[in-house]
């Protein structure tokens, strides 16, 4: 079932997400259904607008987002379609860094690095230094960052739970995170600048891969 906000900037908010959604398709970043793009609504930051699971990224319109609640990712009004699969990730990094825009993608560069440090098991930890575009993410260093990489559980709930206890504890890491042989989500304070961080940290996981150098990774 469609949803359609009631508020002018509402429905703003989900044309948007409609639009960076089909951009993001149109790279090759979220082939067919994959990938989720959530945005806090402008009236009331305890909710949130996300994608609807199962839809085609490269066909999205405004109708087709759910809201949620931002702290449980739950939906919260009745008769609307499902909400991603991963929402509660989404909802973990809402309730933890107050950000207002989350975007998971299958963005290639990120995702192959995700594969090769990725451990069943154990949040592993990627060291990423002198890079000139480390400064787009707002890093309080801009000279180097740990970028987590979490297991990929089968139960999506055993992920967030990974991801908030993580964020909880390392509050001034990046705005962004790997799930290992999975994809890349990034974050920020509107849906520009969480677009601009993903943009960021796939062109640092490029430049890993194309310098063939040993990455340096350290396991929780």
């Amino acid at each position: 079932m469609s949803y359609a906000p009631s508020t002018a900037a509402g429905k703003q908010s989900a044309q948007q997400l409609a639009d960076l959604t089909r951009t993001l398709y149109e790279r090759g970043w979220m082939p067919g259904t994959s990938g989720n793009v959530s945005v806090r609504l402008p009236e009331d930051p305890d909710r949130a607008l996300i994608t609807a699971s199962g839809r085609d990224k490269g066909e999205l319109t405004a109708r087709d987002v759910v809201e949620v609640d931002t702290c449980t990712g739950e939906a919260s009004l009745p008769g609307q379609a499902r909400p991603s699969a991963e929402t509660s990730i989404h909802a973990a990094v809402y309730r933890v860094t107050g950000a207002r825009a989350v975007i998971h993608a299958h963005s290639p560069y990120a995702t192959v690095i995700a594969h090769r440090v990725g451990a069943h098991g154990a949040v592993a930890s990627l060291r990423v230094e002198r890079f000139e575009l480390l400064k787009g993410l707002g890093l309080k260093d801009p000279a180097a960052m740990e970028l987590p990489v979490f297991p990929n559980w089968p139960e999506v709930e055993r992920i967030s739970e990974d991801v908030a206890a993580h964020l909880a504890a390392y509050g001034e890491g990046p705005p962004g995170l790997l799930l290992a042989d999975h994809g890349i989500t990034a974050w920020g304070d509107s849906l520009n600048q969480a677009k601009n961080r993903l943009e960021c940290l796939e062109s640092l996981c490029q430049l890993l891969v194309l310098a063939q150098s040993e990455l340096r990774v350290s396991r929780a």
